[in-house]
C-alpha cells in the first residue's frame, strides 16, 4: 500500500487535532503532577484552596478537551481510511484477487497511526517549551512555593505513545472490516449506499432537484455533517471562552485558547469542504454539462451544510458558558477575590458575526473552485 503526498496532506487534519489535544493536556496534567509533590509546603488557607481549585481544573480541562479531541481524530481517522479504500478499491481489489488477505492488506494500514504520533509528539514538544511560561502564570499571586517543571516519562508515553499505538491498531481493524467488500465491489469502485425505505418514500414529497441533490449530499456523508458542525463548535466555544478568560485568568491563556480554537475551525472546515468538493465533482461535471449554473452546483453540493455549521456554532455557546460557569461556581468557589461569571452577551454577537463572515467567505471560495472544475479531466478520471 503506497500513501501518496495527497494522502500525507489529509491526515495533516488528523495530526494538527492530536497536536492541540496533546498540548492542552501535557501543561495541564504536567503542572498538577509537579504541584501534587509541593502540597506539603502550602501553608496558607487561601493557597490550598487554589490548589484544590486548580487541580480539579487541570483534571476536568484535560477530560473534556482530551476525550473531545480525541473522539474527533477517531471518526476523522476511520473518515480517511473508509476514503483511501473507496478512491483505490482498483489497487486493493487486485491484490484481494491475487490472494492476499483482508488482514495481509489491512495490516499496512498502520501507517495511519504516524499521523497520531507525529501530532502528539509536536504537541508534546510545544507544551515542554511552553511549560515555564505556563507555571508562572499560574502562581502569578506567589499563593505556592516556586515550581520548576519536570520531566515525566509515564506522561509522555501515555500523551505520545499510547495514542499512536490505539490509533495505529483501530485503523488496522476498520481497514481489515471495509475490505470485506467482495473483489468485485473494490475493482469497480462501487460505494455503498443506504437506501431509503418505503415508508420515508411515501412520507417525502417530491422534491425540485436541486433540493432533492442537497439532501442526498449530505445524507451521502454524514461524516462531514460531524466534522463541519465540530469546526463552528470550536470556533464559537473557543473565542467566546478567550473573552472570558481575559478577567477569570489572564491574557496569555485567553490568547491560548483563542489560537487553538481559530486553529482547530479552520483546518476541520478546510478538509471537510475539500472531501464535499471532491466527493462530488462527478456529480458537478454533470450539472455543468446540462447547463445548470455554478450557484446551482454550489447551492446542491454545499448548502446542505450550513444548518448545521450554525447548529455547531449554537453548541458550542452553550457548552463554553456550562462550562465557565460550573468552574467559577463549583470548582473555584472557595477562591478569594474570583470575579463572578456571566453570560456576555456582546461576546457571542460579535463572534456570530465574525463567524458568520469567515464561513461564508470559506462557501464562497469553494463555490469558486466548483466553477474552476475542468469537466472533461473529472468525467476521464
Amino acid at each position: 500500500m503506497i500513501i501518496g503526498i495527497k494522502d500525507a496532506l489529509k491526515l495533516a487534519g488528523i495530526s494538527v487535532i492530536a497536536c492541540c489535544a496533546v498540548f492542552v493536556c501535557t501543561i495541564f496534567l504536567n503542572y498538577n503532577i509537579d504541584i501534587a509533590a509541593m502540597k506539603n509546603e502550602i501553608t496558607t488557607a487561601g493557597g490550598m484552596a487554589m490548589y484544590n481549585a486548580i487541580v480539579s481544573t487541570g483534571k476536568v480541562t484535560a477530560a473534556v478537551s482530551g476525550g473531545c479531541l480525541a473522539m474527533t481524530s477517531a471518526v476523522m481517522l476511520l473518515f480517511y481510511v473508509k476514503n483511501y479504500i473507496d478512491t483505490h478499491g482498483k489497487e486493493l481489489g487486485i491484490l484481494k484477487a491475487l490472494g492476499y488477505s483482508n488482514i495481509n492488506i489491512a495490516k499496512h494500514f498502520w501507517a495511519f497511526g504516524m499521523s497520531v504520533f507525529a501530532g502528539c509528539f509536536l504537541g508534546y514538544v510545544l507544551a515542554t517549551l511552553y511549560l515555564p511560561t505556563f507555571y508562572e502564570l499560574q502562581n502569578a499571586d506567589r499563593l505556592f512555593p516556586e515550581i520548576r517543571p519536570h520531566f515525566h516519562p509515564i506522561l509522555a508515553f501515555l500523551l505520545v505513545c499510547l495514542p499512536a499505538i490505539i490509533f495505529a491498531i483501530l485503523a488496522v481493524i476498520y481497514a481489515c472490516l471495509r475490505l470485506k467488500s467482495p473483489v468485485l465491489d473494490l475493482l469497480k469502485e462501487r460505494r455503498e449506499y443506504k437506501q431509503k425505505t418505503a415508508k420515508r418514500e411515501r412520507e417525502s414529497p417530491d422534491l425540485p432537484f436541486i433540493k432533492d441533490l442537497k439532501r442526498s449530499t449530505v445524507r451521502g456523508r454524514k461524516s462531514l455533517v460531524f466534522f463541519i458542525a465540530f469546526s463552528a463548535f470550536c470556533f464559537s466555544a473557543m473565542l467566546q471562552m478567550s473573552v472570558s478568560m481575559i478577567d477569570l485568568s489572564s491574557k496569555e491563556m485567553a490568547v491560548m485558547v483563542l489560537a487553538i480554537g481559530l486553529i482547530l475551525a479552520f483546518v476541520t472546515l478546510i478538509l471537510s469542504l475539500s472531501s464535499v468538493v471532491k466527493g462530488n465533482a462527478k456529480t458537478i461535471a454533470m450539472m455543468q454539462v446540462f447547463g445548470y449554473k455554478h450557484s446551482d452546483c454550489a447551492k446542491a453540493t454545499l448548502g446542505g451544510y450550513r444548518p448545521f455549521a450554525y447548529l455547531g456554532f449554537a453548541l458550542g455557546t452553550v457548552y463554553q458558558y456550562a462550562l465557565l460557569k460550573i468552574m467559577v461556581s463549583a470548582v473555584f468557589a472557595d477562591v478569594e477575590n474570583m470575579p463572578e461569571y456571566g453570560f456576555d452577551f456582546w461576546a457571542c454577537v460579535v463572534a456570530l458575526i465574525l463567524f458568520e463572515l469567515a464561513y461564508e467567505a470559506a462557501m464562497c471560495g469553494y463555490s469558486l473552485r466548483i466553477k474552476k472544475l475542468p469537466v472533461k479531466g473529472v468525467m476521464m478520471e
